[in-house]
């Protein structure tokens, strides 16, 4: 089998050579690159299982770039930047990045979290088909878009789609913080439940939902969220 491909954007060279290193030896390949042009051009030849970003580039806006990537490829987009600020983390998630790593970083911290996001995820084809039918949506995880009844388009993020999946999986029952964390990876805590805030929210918006009486994915508090929807898959 094949071992997972791990690309690395980062203009600083000793910070590439430590995720090479430390990656190859936990059994990953990896592509390096120090500038965005070089990096996207690879994109169009092959499509890595994980991106490491960082932010600050001299040739591009690194938070434009995740966005991008998280919209048009099916990769795991991973973060690893200096700006530690709360709001940045946000940003970051907000804009479709599956995980954020503050520097300086452990490198060991950083295989952990590549293993967390490969272990789930919307590629991986646990239902009949790549497309889930709901309440006149059809959420097509082949090409992460939102169809509605017309036929209009809505492309969701790898992150969102990992959420989206988990709960057209499981209709009609609660799924619990730590369940959500125990299928989609990534260290439990604040991080972690910041993250599934932001995509909730996020599909809640794309699936039109009244954000103070949503009728697909409600908030059960002190417990989880529950998926009231109808789901069929081809």
């Amino acid at each position: 089998m094949t071992a997972p491909l791990v690309t690395i954007l980062d203009d600083e060279p000793e910070i590439r050579q430590i995720l090479t290193d430390t990656l190859e030896e936990a059994g990953f390949r990896t592509q390096s690159f120090s500038r965005a042009r070089e990096f996207e051009a690879s994109l169009k030849r092959v499509t890595p299982d994980v991106c490491l970003v960082d932010l600050s580039l001299p040739d591009t806006d690194g938070l434009a770039l995740v966005h991008r990537l998280a919209l048009e490829q099916g990769a795991a987009v991973i973060i690893i930047s200096g700006r530690a600020q709360v709001q940045d983390r946000v940003t970051g998630l907000e804009l479709g990045a599956d995980d954020y790593i503050t520097k300086p970083f452990d490198p060991a911290e950083v295989v952990a979290r590549i293993r967390a996001r490969l272990r789930g995820g919307p590629r991986v084809m646990t239902q009949s088909g790549s497309s889930a039918h709901f309440n006149g949506w059809t959420a097509h995880f082949d090409r992460y878009l939102l169809e509605d009844e017309s036929g209009g388009e809505t492309p969701f993020s790898h992150a969102e789609g990992e959420v989206l999946r988990l709960f057209l999986e499981s209709p009609k029952r609660l799924i619990s913080r730590a369940q959500m964390q125990e299928s989609l990876g990534g260290a439990a805590g604040d991080s972690f439940d910041r993250a599934m805030d932001v995509r909730i929210s996020r599909l809640r918006t794309k699936l039109r939902e009244d954000p103070k009486n949503p009728r697909l994915i409600k908030t059960i508090y002190g417990a989880g969220y529950i998926f009231l929807g109808d789901v069929s898959w081809s």
